[in-house]
């Protein structure tokens, strides 16, 4: 497999793009296009329903669970017209169930063999960050392939979501 060295400029071939509804995840989303364009790669959208979030509930109500994933569906149907508009082909998407700091680290990553993960940078505060750790924090730190925090919008300029936007 030695391709020679310097022959052969470093392509990430498999892009994996955790989407959660947020500006951040969108901002995530949209490089993401950009980036599988340019290296002709495969790009995988995922939400991962975080099913710990209904523990607490009494009655374990699947319909709130189906509520949620019917969101994500038509967010990430809206993501993958929007990919394909672009003229990127090669897009698909799941909807996981889990925890989803180990799905997007670990779990997608081994069953896709993807080289690289694109996630926005957190949108919690810093005390929601001591209190239960930000999902982007992990899988940077564990993550078994390459991580790519996407901080700032499609002009590399520092990202201001509109909804926080201080005027």
């Amino acid at each position: 497999m030695n391709k020679g060295v310097g022959t052969m400029l470093q392509q990430y071939k498999q892009i994996l793009v955790p989407v959660d509804g947020s500006y951040e995840a969108e901002l995530a989303f949209k490089k993401g296009v950009a980036v599988a364009l340019r290296n002709n790669a495969s790009l995988h959208l995922v939400h991962v329903v975080d099913t710990r979030a209904f523990q607490n509930i009494s009655s374990f109500d699947t319909s709130m669970v189906e509520q949620v994933t019917d969101t994500a569906k038509q967010t990430l149907d809206k993501y993958v017209d929007e990919a394909k508009q672009s003229g990127l082909t090669d897009v698909d998407y799941s909807i996981e169930y889990g925890a989803p700091k180990t799905v997007i680290a670990r779990d997608i990553p081994q069953n896709l063999n993807i080289d690289l993960i694109m996630i926005g940078a957190t949108g919690l505060n810093a005390v929601e960050r001591l209190l239960i750790g930000s999902v982007t924090e992990y899988v940077t730190r564990t993550a078994i392939c390459d991580v790519l925090v996407v901080r700032t919008d499609l002009n590399n300029k520092p990202a201001v979501n509109p909804s926080k936007r201080v005027d």
